[in-house]
């Protein structure tokens, strides 16, 4: 059975609606599958490098949920990303991580006419993340798919628009689920 690694990467995932709706629901709908949740591993950001390279190296899938922090990942998911993937171990020579397949998901504040060229963003979604495919690419990781949820902002958060952004996170997280399902050939 094929092994799938989720690395969560919001800095407060218990604050969370959306990342902890898609969290919960790839724990609950997948099989075999390990979710490192950084928040909680790294309260104080000291990394465990030696056990997150083991979690990657037992992967057939990598998966990274995150929020989408001032166009980037937050700040300790970059740390776990600087101070995991050395060279030598997610790229050059010696790296281990080639050919393991990487599904990369965002969630985003803005909605998603906001990420066009001609609106605030001044960018697409599609450009925005380029930097990930180029790590990807770095460590010969077989990216699969960028996808994202957007428009699950704190703004104006009642019971109804908590609801609704739940709704939307577990209808998003099938997708996901679904995506991931067909990389490790289970339907």
């Amino acid at each position: 059975m094929k092994k799938v690694l989720v690395i969560s990467g919001h800095p407060n995932l218990s604050q969370s609606i959306a990342n902890q709706t898609i969290i919960d629901s790839l724990a609950s709908g997948l099989n075999s599958v390990e979710i490192r949740r950084l928040d909680t591993l790294y309260p104080t950001e000291q990394i465990d490098v030696s056990a997150e390279q083991q979690a990657l190296l037992n992967a057939d899938v990598i998966v990274w949920q995150f929020p989408f922090y001032w166009y980037s990942m937050p700040a300790l998911m970059k740390k776990w990303l600087d101070e995991v993937f050395l060279h030598g171990f997610a790229h050059g020579s010696t790296a281990k991580l080639g050919g393991k397949k990487l599904v990369i998901s965002i969630t985003t504040g803005a909605p998603e006419v906001a990420y066009q060229e001609d609106a605030v963003m001044k960018h697409t979604m599609a450009q925005l993340v380029a930097p990930f495919e180029s790590i990807a690419a770095l460590c010969q990781l077989d990216l699969q798919n960028i996808s994202y949820l957007n428009g699950v902002s704190y703004v104006g958060r009642n019971e109804e628009k908590i609801a609704e952004q739940k709704q939307t996170a577990r209808k998003y997280a099938e997708q996901l689920i679904q995506t991931i399902n067909e990389l490790i050939g289970e339907k």
